[in-house]
């Protein structure tokens, strides 16, 4: 079995964007709980969840993309 190298680049890919929510989300969140008497703190803080969660997701879609490029995805025997 060979590695899939496309495969493997697209993964490091969303490595690299769960990376980078991986900083954003928390400053996000911090920024709400600072500032909670201003109008906006609940739609920031709903932001800042909503991008927490989205790099807890792409963390897991990013490690699995590397692991389906290293040893190859199953395919279904017929």
């Amino acid at each position: 079995m060979r590695t899939d190298k496309e495969m493997m680049l697209k993964g490091l890919k969303k490595l690299g964007y769960t990376l980078i929510l991986m900083f954003l989300a928390p400053f996000v969140i911090w920024q709400a709980f600072k500032n909670e008497g201003h109008p906006f703190y609940w739609p920031v803080l709903i932001i800042g969840i909503i991008l927490a969660i989205a790099a807890v997701y792409m963390g897991f879609k990013g490690i699995s993309t590397i692991v389906d490029s290293l040893f190859g995805t199953k395919k279904p025997k017929s």
